[in-house]
């Protein structure tokens, strides 16, 4: 799963909840433009309820506190590095997932994927990573 779509039936991350790189980066964006720490902190890894756990219930409630102290989203933009498995297809898809996630026109939300040339874990195939950046606004 990245950015709430299947892209892969072969390969899968090794993590706590689905592992969805992207969310958890969202997650840490919207977190850190409000001053409220860090996905670690709100949804532990040692925490039972999160195993397994869809990453897009995480975006949700963090939604969810956004909107209620005030806030909207103004636009989103992420990056995922990966050399497998080819992203080019899924980007709209993408796209649609995250605006639909954070209640915003899909023209506010940007993806983009890259690789890191045969460089570290990441180059090699054995890890992805993904950045987000946010912008809110008031309401």
């Amino acid at each position: 799963m990245l950015a709430g779509v299947a892209v892969s039936e072969e390969l899968s991350a090794i993590a706590h909840s689905d592992g969805d790189v992207v969310l958890h980066a969202l997650v840490d964006a919207l977190l850190g433009a409000m001053g409220w720490g860090d996905i670690g902190q709100r949804f532990a890894n040692t925490d039972p309820r999160w195993r397994g756990a869809p990453s897009r219930l995480f975006v949700e409630s963090v939604m969810k506190d956004i909107t209620a102290a005030g806030y909207v989203v103004a636009n989103a933009d992420t990056t995922i590095l990966a050399e497998r498995p080819r992203l080019s297809g899924y980007r709209e898809a993408m796209q649609a997932s995250l605006a639909s996630l954070l209640g915003v026109s899909v023209e506010q939300v940007n993806v983009k994927a890259g690789t890191n040339e045969g460089c570290d874990a990441v180059g090699q195939g054995q890890a992805i990573a993904a950045h987000a950046l946010v912008l809110l606004r008031p309401v």
